[in-house]
């Protein structure tokens, strides 16, 4: 009966050739990304920094590429008229059919869906013309032609040592090691320690991923231990010393730490990956708490991942019965930042117009979002999702939301009788603001808890900076504190390059008539800034002020900002190390491994 039945339903070939280029356009894409991505491997074996920041900042403008070559390629083939409702659903059934033993079905949905949302009106947006749910099933992808996700290694048979050096020899880096043999000593001694493992069970193993993941100037070793069934991740990064020799730098082992390591403030891993839901199964493994959504993008899978985070948030608002309004704090001239109490993240709209002293465009506001997605955040800016004609429940507004969204973003905001639709809005995961926090301490005299977010406030600061970043707007209410303690910038609104801004000291008055004067008697250009100046709006609270003197006084100075700026123009690029200096294996072993970059 399916056999009659399917080729009549299924009887337009506009739709079949459609379907067609929509996958054809994936693949190319996919084609492109692997490319890249296999690249990474060079760039971090010859240590050539700018160029893996270059690739990895193309990369993510490859999909919005090809979709948009795609959609182009449509609209010059067929005319309107033919594209028919019926079209439309026999194209998604016939893409369904072709996804058949892809091995990146969930991609090549996400892909579909974004091509169509580019043609269709919004009405068109559910279950029979896109992929609402995933179709395809990604378990058991791999088949006897793929290579396989990880490899095995049995070191009750081979000895944990030999087993070691196999695992890292065998990504056939072309590289010279400083000490392979002492660094291999040093993780045995680590997993020993950490393992504990007294009895070997039968199915004793070490399995670990088939490629490895290239971020900065490091290289990870993503791998579990298995004895019974008990399982023990461990993540092994591996970076150059100063002669450009690679080195074990330490190894990872709590959850927490690795968790870090796929943190949302961080830029986009850089993996070669024949299966990516395979390497997402593997991650899951390891870090079960992790969604999905979010390992999809640190994989530099990062449409699919919102795809994810969008069905993850209809689900939550499904099982959930709060009400969305306004987030806590001090409101900004910008943007208006709602959240939903029980959902872990925060909902930003640009509003359409900006009271003094700012002086911006939407058009600019979103140039310098686009700009943090395209960087690396070095652990220290929230990535952002950003979404258009997005649909909310209006029942679950607060009417004075609503009323003060119509007030400060009416272009964005379009309201029916069972729907709240926002045309285009960020969203954010969701921390305390960093004044709310000393706020907080401070009622609670909490000497501690202040002196650690001024120590974090100024090594986020510091860490911009490397990554030639100036916040601009260096306010406390400007940068959140996360779960685990650290602080994050996420206000983009006037952030600028290092190397555009002029660092200045303020001249010393000429007479007692500039000294008296309100205003400045020198002349200043839009890019000047005077770090001297920062004391007046940061530090008016004496605990603050005792705090951020101790730990960062050098950022009142305009000589700190002036070399750190002639170090990005002389070319250096920091290191970025997720992980404490503390558990490097530098700090342990008598051969000096230098110090570079900052602890993140």
């Amino acid at each position: 009966m399916t056999q009659v039945a399917f080729p009549k339903l299924l009887s337009s070939q506009i739709a079949f050739d459609i379907a067609r280029t929509i996958l054809d356009g994936f693949d190319k894409h996919y084609r492109l990304f692997r490319a890249s991505t296999q690249g990474a491997k060079e760039h971090f074996e010859t240590g050539n920094w700018k160029a893996a920041q270059i690739a990895a900042r193309e990369r993510i403008g490859f999909y919005d590429a090809r979709v948009k070559e795609c959609v182009q390629s449509m609209e010059d083939e067929y005319e309107e008229e033919d594209l028919t409702d019926e079209v439309w659903r026999e194209v998604k059934l016939h893409y369904m059919g072709l996804l058949i033993d892809h091995m990146r079905p969930e991609l090549a949905e996400t892909f579909f869906n974004t091509v169509c949302t580019k043609l269709l009106h919004r009405t068109y947006f559910h279950n029979d013309f896109i992929f609402l749910r995933p179709a395809t099933a990604t378990e058991y992808l791999e088949s006897g032609d793929t290579p396989p996700t990880y490899r095995v290694y049995y070191p009750a048979t081979d000895g944990l040592n030999y087993t070691l050096k196999r695992i890292v020899t065998n990504f056939q880096l072309k590289a010279k090691f400083s000490d392979l043999n002492r660094d291999i000593a040093l993780v045995e001694e680590r997993l020993r320690e950490n393992f504990g493992v007294d009895r070997l069970e039968p199915n004793h193993q070490i399995q670990v991923l088939a490629s490895l993941f290239y971020r900065n100037k490091s290289a990870y070793i993503i791998g579990k231990g298995i004895n019974g069934n008990k399982e023990y991740p461990f993540v092994v990064p591996l970076t150059h010393n100063r002669k450009g020799e690679l080195v074990l730098d330490t190894v990872l082992f709590e959850t927490m730490q690795i968790t870090v390591l796929f943190s949302f403030t961080r830029a986009y891993f850089m993996v070669d990956m024949e299966v990516p839901s395979a390497y997402v199964q593997f991650i899951r493994s390891i870090l079960p708490k992790k969604p999905r959504s979010e390992i999809y993008t640190m994989l530099g899978l990062q449409k699919h991942g919102k795809n994810l985070f969008y069905r993850d948030f209809l689900h939550h608002l499904k099982y959930s019965s709060d009400i969305i309004e306004a987030a806590p704090g001090i409101r900004g001239l910008v943007m208006l930042v709602f959240a939903l109490p029980s959902f872990p993240y925060v909902f930003k709209l640009i509003k359409d117009f900006f009271p003094a002293p700012k002086e911006t465009t939407k058009a600019l506001i979103k140039e310098k979002y686009l700009l943090v997605k395209n960087h690396d955040r070095v652990g220290r800016m929230a990535d952002t999702l950003e979404y258009s004609d997005v649909s909310f429940p209006r029942a679950r507004f607060s009417e004075d939301l609503l009323t003060e969204i119509k007030k400060f973003a009416p272009s964005l905001l379009e309201i029916n009788a069972d729907e709240v639709v926002f045309k285009h809005l960020y969203i954010e995961r969701r921390m305390t603001p960093l004044n709310i926090w000393l706020t907080e301490a401070e009622k609670r005299g909490d000497d501690a808890a202040i002196e650690h977010g001024l120590l974090e406030y100024g090594n986020a600061i510091k860490d911009l900076v490397g990554a030639n970043i100036f916040p601009g707007d260096m306010l406390y209410k400007n940068f959140g504190v996360t779960r685990v303690g650290r602080v994050v910038f996420y206000d983009y609104d006037e952030i600028e390059y290092i190397t555009d801004c002029k660092f200045r000291t303020i001249p010393l008055p000429r007479n007692e008539e500039d000294e008296m004067s309100a205003e400045p008697w020198y002349p200043i250009a839009k890019n000047d800034v005077f770090p001297e100046q920062f004391g007046t709006f940061l530090l008016g609270n004496a605990k603050v002020r005792k705090y951020f003197m101790l730990h960062h006084a050098d950022l009142l100075t305009a000589e700190y900002w002036q070399g750190r700026k002639q170090r990005i123009l002389d070319g250096k690029v920091d290191d970025v190390f997720p992980y404490s200096q503390e558990i490097r294996f530098c700090n342990q072993i008598k051969t000096p491994v230098p110090l570079t970059g900052r602890e993140l």
